[in-house]
């Protein structure tokens, strides 16, 4: 079965950015999150649609 939630270290790797990033994104709302009990999961969907709005962005800025 494909994994469906990340954690923010397992985010910080695909992104390549520190798991304090992926946090400051989080309480900034520009990466979606959910808890699960004390544990805070990302969606796999949430960090393809954050990198899609990377992309958009810089597209636009060019």
């Amino acid at each position: 079965m494909q994994r469906l939630l990340l954690t923010a270290e397992e985010v910080a790797e695909a992104l390549h950015v520190g798991r304090s990033r992926v946090y400051m994104l989080i309480a900034s709302k520009e990466l979606t999150s959910i808890k699960i009990g004390s544990l805070r999961r990302i969606p796999v969907d949430a960090v393809r649609e954050y990198a899609a709005r990377l992309v958009e962005q810089e597209r636009e800025a060019s």
